[in-house]
């Protein structure tokens, strides 16, 4: 039996241009129509006509009407995004503006926002507590999130400098026979902070707080002795800390200040025998006030769609 069809037309305000809903040569707008079928689209002029069955209908007018919302901002819509907020409408958690609409940095005409539920929830998470750990693979944003909070409480004098280390695994005991000074010898190391620095500030502004000791990029080692008061802390790859570099490292917290640990569980580069600081801190410490842990999976990921891809065929090649 043939169920009835219905139509609906969702009409754009004349002061939000029909590019920054269709996109450029229309890509946005295949996007939806393969996104949203078996519901078809016609645009004409300023107003967008829905033709289909009711339920597809109503998803289908529900997410133009928060596009056009997100849009209304001067934002501009991509086909990422787009799939992006269709998913998020089929999952019923949440609606797409609470995404598109969550900014947290601008720099140089770059906004940066989460992108995923999952990590919605950890910027929400990095507000709420003290102590955040961000568990996932490769390209779910936890590195480059937790930077561009800790790059706006340094703004808003929330905090009086940024700490960024990592464990140099690599390194292993020949760090002190690499040549040239302590710098020269971990950059290789900590390039990947640098790098979302550079997108979150001004370079020459970045030298300057390198400078004044108001960003610190430093191997994990040198933060024994310390306490890390009135800052914001990252401590990244921590799957490559052992148990007691990850209990020293979290015993370095100083009033005022805020941690966020991020790393992935599946690229552990420690010696075989030896406990990843981070596997064994998920169990210590996953009930203690304050302190909050945020998985990511494939679904959070935010590079080359294939990159999901690829994680979900390790995963299940794995458990086989």
């Amino acid at each position: 039996m043939k169920t009835m069809e219905v139509t609906k037309t969702v009409t754009v305000p004349d002061r939000v241009p029909m590019i920054n809903i269709l996109g450029h040569r229309d890509e946005v707008l295949r996007a939806l129509e393969k996104g949203l079928a078996p519901a078809t689209l016609h645009v004409l002029g300023q107003g967008i006509t829905i033709n289909g069955e009711q339920a597809d209908v109503e998803l289908a007018a529900e997410l133009m009407s928060e596009l056009i919302s997100v849009a209304a901002t001067g934002e501009h819509m991509t086909v990422d995004a787009v799939e992006r907020a269709l998913a998020i409408m089929r999952s019923g958690l949440a609606k797409p503006t609470d995404l598109l609409s969550t900014d947290i940095l601008t720099n140089r005409g770059k906004t940066i926002r989460p992108k995923t539920l999952g990590q919605k929830a950890y910027v929400d998470a990095i507000d709420e507590a003290t102590i955040t750990f961000g568990i996932g693979p490769a390209g779910t944003g936890k590195t480059y999130l937790a930077m561009a909070k800790a790059v706006v409480a340094l703004q808003r004098k929330e905090v009086s400098r940024i700490i960024l280390t990592r464990p140099v695994v690599e390194a292993g005991e020949s760090l002190g026979f690499l040549p040239g000074s302590l710098n020269d010898k971990v950059d290789p190391y900590m390039r990947p902070l640098y790098d979302a620095l550079y997108d979150m500030i001004d370079p020459d502004a970045i030298l300057k707080l390198l400078a004044a000791g108001t960003i610190e990029v430093a191997p994990l080692a040198y933060m024994r002795g310390r306490t890390l008061s009135n800052a914001f802390v990252i401590l990244d790859e921590a799957q490559n800390t052992t148990p007691e570099q990850m209990k020293m490292f979290l015993t370095r917290l100083g009033f005022h200040s805020k941690m966020v640990v991020t790393g992935d569980l599946t690229q552990v580069d420690l010696p075989s025998k030896k406990t990843s600081g981070l596997a064994l801190v998920r169990r210590i410490l996953r009930d203690v006030d304050k302190i909050k842990f945020i998985e990511l999976g494939s679904a959070d990921v935010v590079r080359h769609r294939l990159v999901a891809d690829i994680i979900d065929a390790y995963a299940r090649y794995d458990a086989e």
